[in-house]
């Protein structure tokens, strides 16, 4: 087990699942909070899914190694459902992104009084230069960022502690006459939760491809879960707590953290900006990478172009987007998370097998390129069956373990050299 790359598996997924809404507080205000106290329990119905649908779905993109969703959804679907989820995710990934692009521009907006448009212009700027980055660079800097949410969510969380006691009745009785997309509670933490994974799952089978070991991209995706559930559920709880100075704003969680300080805020607004970015690139990296799969040498003229487009129709506001949007993708979801779990249920003892596959693999290439080892037919024999067993592109699998072979090599004469 790689601890390294579970962690960073782990990190990308929570930066994927959580958003730029968890960090704004809309989605959660939307689909918890207008439920008042009862949206918590939503909040642990909403996380537990999340745990299992990261552990499975970050499980089966390394078992492929996934370079898009297509070649996934084609192996453990029907021709129909695998092109109906595929255009359905494609189309998540640019509404998505463009929700993003307007979320950038309502926190600026919020914060410093900028219009909207200038806010979303700096973020698909951005996203357009990183765009151009391969999948181990985007994965760093999402997993890089991730963090600064974790900060912000456990800093409202204990502000809001020190808070206690506080009418929670009055604050129950305001937050539920808050407008909810989805009803009733479970419904709503159900849809939700489809509608996240629908955005995300695209980059997260992308993240699971680039890991080489199944069992160490199930765990990071399970981890992932864990502390997305944990995060959730203490962002509901102060956002309900706080309800009453913070339900009508645009980016409620920047608005808590004026409450705090002015110092505080112009924190947030960094971490928001950061959230904001993080799910943006995922979505229009996933999508480019989705529309180039047979024209790679396309990707940057139609990954540029997409991000134009998706800025000129973000202009027509955060809020609104939302409302409409997250609802309809969180349906379309259901189907989604239904035929990944089970898929992965009918055929996990493959996976366990493909994981010993891989180590076999790992064991017969280092001795191939070792030249004080004696590498006979018998073992180019079982170097061929091991691959072309192995579900994944044979010399994307064979690839992936001789650069990391040469990388352990590199760090083991480091380490003798100090």
């Amino acid at each position: 087990m790689s601890v390294k790359k579970t962690m960073q598996v782990s990190l990308a997924f929570v930066g994927l699942m959580v958003g730029a809404g968890f960090a704004t507080g809309q989605e959660v205000i939307q689909y918890f909070i207008s439920f008042g106290a009862w949206g918590l329990a939503g909040a642990i119905v909403a996380g537990v899914l999340m745990i299992t649908a990261g552990a499975v779905i970050i499980n089966i993109g390394s078992y492929f190694m996934a370079d898009e969703h297509r070649q996934v959804f084609s192996s453990v679907s029907s021709p129909w459902i695998s092109h109906f989820l595929d255009y359905a995710v494609s189309l998540t990934l640019f509404a998505m992104g463009i929700v993003m692009l307007a979320g950038a521009g309502s926190t600026l907006e919020q914060q410093f009084g900028l219009p909207a448009w200038i806010g979303s212009a700096i973020m698909v700027a951005i996203v357009m230069v990183t765009g151009l980055l391969d999948v181990n660079k985007v994965t760093n800097i999402i997993s890089a960022v991730t963090p600064t949410i974790f900060v912000a969510v456990i800093v409202a969380f204990v502000y809001t502690l020190f808070q206690l006691p506080v009418d929670l009745g009055a604050a129950h009785e305001l937050a539920v006459q808050a407008d909810s997309p989805v009803s009733p509670w479970w419904l709503s933490a159900i849809n939700y939760t489809s509608m996240a994974l629908m955005l995300g799952v695209s980059m997260s089978l992308v993240i699971g491809g680039n890991t080489l070991d199944p069992r160490d991209a199930g765990r990071g995706g399970l981890i992932g879960g864990v502390v997305y559930t944990v995060l959730l559920t203490m962002n509901a709880f102060a956002l309900l707590v706080n309800y009453p100075s913070v339900g009508e704003a645009d980016v409620p969680m920047l608005r808590l953290f004026e409450t705090m300080h002015p110092v505080a805020a112009m924190a947030m607004v960094f971490v928001t900006f950061v959230m904001i970015y993080n799910t943006c690139i995922s979505m229009f990296y996933a999508l480019g990478r989705r529309m180039t799969v047979n024209h790679r040498s396309r990707y940057v003229p139609i990954f540029l172009v997409t991000c134009l487009v998706g800025y000129a129709i973000s202009l027509v506001g955060f809020g609104t987007l939302m409302s409409v949007v997250y609802p309809v993708i969180g349906y379309v979801g259901l189907v989604l998370m239904v035929v990944m779990f089970v898929w992965w249920f009918r055929n996990r003892e493959k996976i366990s097998t493909e994981a010993g596959r891989r180590i076999r693999i790992r064991a017969l290439l280092t001795k191939r390129g070792d030249d004080s080892q004696d590498f006979s037919e018998y073992n180019e024999n079982q170097l061929r069956d091991a691959t072309e067993g192995s579900p994944a592109d044979n010399d994307t699998l064979t690839g992936a373990i001789d650069a990391l072979i040469k990388r352990d090599q590199d760090a083991e004469k480091d380490s003798s050299s100090s």
